[in-house]
């Protein structure tokens, strides 16, 4: 069963058209994605970077792409930044590693969308293991304020 998650809450509240997808087990984001019936291209993981004390973003980035730290460095004009662990990834997000999404996290956090997802449909975590949603990559920008960039390889 599906519990409904501060993700699909806030994705209700922000009226972003999305559809709810459940599915067993994963191992990998190319299992998940034919799971979820989208190419792994289409399927949006969410990073979390850490910029500095108590400071950190999302990052969008599609399944078939690595995030570029350099590209980033440069977007953002600092010379270091960093992953968090995953306890710290879930007490800045309120979601736990591999269920991790902008929308609904305890802080808003920035979001930088990669420039590739633009114009497409696309699918991102529902804030649950085994749960995604399924959505416009133009609402999801347009809902969160992201900024659109090229920071992938």
């Amino acid at each position: 069963m599906i519990a409904e998650t501060p993700a699909i809450r806030a994705l209700t509240e922000l009226g972003v058209p999305h559809t709810v997808v459940a599915h067993g087990p994963v191992n990998s984001l190319a299992e998940a994605a034919a799971a979820r019936g989208v190419e792994p291209r289409d399927l949006v993981k969410t990073l979390v970077v850490r910029r500095a004390d108590d400071d950190y973003l999302f990052v969008l980035v599609p399944g078939d792409r690595e995030f570029s730290w350099a590209k980033l460095r440069d977007l953002l004009g600092v010379n270091r930044l960093s992953m968090p662990d995953a306890a710290t990834a879930q007490a800045v997000t309120g979601y736990a590693r591999g269920t991790i999404t902008p929308f609904g996290s305890t802080r808003p956090w920035p979001v930088i969308a990669d420039a590739s997802i633009v114009g497409r449909s696309i699918s991102m975590g529902g804030g649950q293991h085994h749960v995604g949603v399924m959505l416009e990559a133009d609402d999801v920008i347009r809902a969160l304020g992201a900024q659109v960039a090229d920071v992938t390889s």
